[in-house]
């Protein structure tokens, strides 16, 4: 449940009253005009209905250079709603700007990502090298992969380049910080074999690709439904930190063969948790709010979508052809 409030011309306030009540809110109050003119209005709004709230509210207000619409969160409403109402309300959609707002933030290239990727670099190999999965673990826990991953998806579905170009760079920027301070560790020479959980990071098989798609599906459904990111980001760390510490590692210690198998199951992850997520997108219906921008973000989607299906395929191929080599 939100309250949404209204503050526009006074004349508006019929429109605003036609939208509640063609949408069955359950109150809408009319408040008082201010020395401005302008009109404040509060609305009650079920979790299910408030994008078509905000959607209608910003096609008949959009004229008004002056009007703003604020949305605030309600802890407690009383009498409680039940049967399809609330299941209704359970499932529904977090706002688009609400999801735009949080990604945006977490897709941001700056000093708080770099410095937790350094981190839980260092972290993550030292445990890889110690065989130590309870530190590997606690190095997924801090590592800021989730982010830029999940807002190019969301990118991808609102049509937004912007949003595609800031988070494909922060990915990037990201991923190339991991491998090359794995392979500055790595020619430290810090172990003469490499471990079980170094090893386990340089095979790649379906199981591989059924985590990575898992964890981008988990992932885009725990935004879209506005449930804690925290374990769902360790899952996608699961599918990027720690082949692309693995990669570094191999690399910095001259294991070209291992590293082309840790570097080929980085591939496989990164296709798949963009893959899954921006099915997900398509699916829970996340688009823009004009009907040609959601032509053009669907366009761009489902392209997206078949360029991650390619090229899935393309590194499966890979993956048993890798694998008749080595056997």
């Amino acid at each position: 449940m939100k309250y949404v409030e209204v503050v526009a011309a006074a004349g508006s306030a019929d429109t605003v009253a036609a939208i509640a009540e063609q949408l069955k809110l359950p109150d809408f109050r009319p408040g008082t005009t201010g020395k401005d003119g302008a009109l404040s209005m509060r609305l009650l709004v079920p979790d299910d209905k408030l994008q078509p709230l905000l959607d209608s509210l910003q096609t008949m207000l959009g004229a008004q250079s002056t009007a703003q619409i604020v949305v605030l969160p309600v802890e407690v409403a009383l009498p409680e709603r039940g049967g399809k109402e609330r299941e209704a309300e359970d499932s529904a959609t977090s706002a688009r700007e609400a999801l735009y707002k949080g990604v945006e933030k977490n897709a941001r290239l700056d000093v708080n990502f770099l410095v937790l990727v350094l981190l839980s670099t260092a972290v993550a190999a030292i445990g890889l090298i110690e065989n130590t999965l309870a530190v590997v673990i606690g190095a997924m826990v801090i590592a800021p992969l989730l982010g830029p991953n999940i807002a190019f998806g969301l990118g991808t579905a609102l049509g937004d380049p912007a949003l595609m170009r800031k988070s494909a760079l922060t990915n990037f920027v990201g991923i190339l910080v991991v491998v090359g301070l794995s392979i500055a560790i790595g020619t430290l020479k810090l172990f003469e074999t490499p471990g079980p959980e170094l090893l386990a990071r340089t095979d790649v098989g379906l199981d591989s690709i059924v985590l990575a798609l898992a964890s981008g599906a988990a992932a885009a459904l725990s935004l879209t439904t506005g449930l804690s990111s925290v374990l769902v980001g360790v899952m996608v760390a699961v599918a990027l930190l720690p082949p692309a510490v693995t990669l570094g590692l191999m690399l910095g210690h001259g294991e070209i063969t291992l590293a082309c198998g840790a570097g080929l199951l980085l591939a496989v992850n990164l296709v798949c948790v963009n893959l899954a997520s921006n099915m997900v997108f398509l699916a829970k219906g996340i688009h823009p709010r004009t009907w040609w921008e959601k032509q053009q973000a669907q366009r761009a989607t489902v392209t997206c979508v078949l360029v991650w299906i390619a090229t899935l395929a393309i590194l499966v191929f890979f993956i048993y052809g890798r694998r008749a080599l080595i056997d």
